[in-house]
């Protein structure tokens, strides 16, 4: 039997990110074969990332990423928010967030599937995440803007480290315009839809069941009314309502628009910028929206982890 060195174990363990002791075992199983002790570690790390995978992850990073007249915005959740602090961890989500750039891919499953810095795929590194960092990982969605001549600014709040943190937004203008003035803009509105969270650019983008429930809390409000009554104030409560969720529509947050709506800012650009502009869209991701959470006691859990 091969002698298994600390020398040996050091250098595996810096090699894999695998802890000190399955380091050891791996070298011992394999007679000191190093290479053949690395395959047994992912062989284990796929095992345990398996065992993972039905974790509730809700917190982690979302990115925003842009080059020229395209963008994106990438969430990768861990389960715990400390994982956001680790570096290998913000390279995996940078690296995600690059290749989606790079290929325009931004379905789960494609993009999942498509070539991570170093040969292996999407989930792979994903997959090798896992078993190295100790909790379950997933990618969670992404998505794209482009436009043919204007730019897509980006704007990240919370931000940990480069275009990573807890917003991320990206908003696309489309225009032939003094592309500095446009960026500049561009990341304007980016900081507004962080803050203000617009639901879309118009009505028709906004789904029906979501302007019948406006319509029926109006008319609870009211209730009494007559029928021509009651049209005219559903009418008018819809324009109300219009002017809080729809982008072009709200009060800008930003100081240097004066309290104008997104609409008459973009407007007043047009003079600086030479020429007109049109927001063809934004995207905002929220860390962990939607997610349904996990309650427990995180200290008794990891109390109970060091007792074996």
């Amino acid at each position: 039997m091969a002698t298994i060195t600390a020398a040996l174990v050091k250098e595996l363990r810096e090699s894999t990110g695998a802890g000190m002791m399955d380091c050891k075992t791996a070298l011992t199983e394999n007679d000191g074969n190093f290479e053949a002790s690395v395959d047994w570690l992912r062989k284990k790390g796929l095992s345990k990332a398996a065992k993972k995978a039905g974790r509730v992850a809700a917190e982690g990073l979302v990115a925003a990423l842009v080059e020229g007249t395209k963008g994106v915005v990438v969430e990768v959740n861990s389960e715990t928010d400390f994982v956001a602090r680790n570096t290998d961890f913000q390279t995996l989500v940078r690296n995600i967030s690059e290749t989606a750039l790079k290929s325009g891919k931004t379905e789960v499953e494609e993009l999942n599937a498509q070539a991570y810095p170093g040969g292996a795929t999407v989930a792979e590194a994903i997959t090798t995440a896992i078993a190295n960092i100790g909790e379950n990982l997933t990618l969670r969605r992404a998505a794209e803007l482009s436009v043919t001549d204007g730019v897509v600014g980006r704007y990240v709040h919370t931000q940990i480290s480069d275009g990573l943190g807890k917003i991320a937004v990206i908003v696309a203008l489309e225009s032939t315009g003094d592309k500095e003035v446009l960026a500049t803009l561009a990341r304007q509105l980016a900081m507004h839809v962080a803050s203000a969270n617009p639901a879309a650019m118009t009505a028709d983008e906004i789904d029906a069941a979501t302007i019948e429930r406006e319509k029926n809390l109006l008319r609870e409000k009211n209730a009494g009314k007559p029928d021509k009554v009651m049209e005219k104030i559903i009418e008018s409560g819809l324009k109300t309502y219009y002017k809080e969720v729809l982008l072009p529509e709200q009060v800008s947050n930003h100081p240097d628009h004066g309290g104008k709506t997104v609409a008459q800012a973009v407007k007043e650009t047009e003079g600086k910028a030479g020429a007109p502009i049109a927001i063809k869209g934004f995207k905002r991701y929220a860390l962990g929206e939607g997610i349904e959470k996990q309650t427990g006691d995180f200290a008794a859990e990891v109390a109970a982890a060091a007792k074996g």
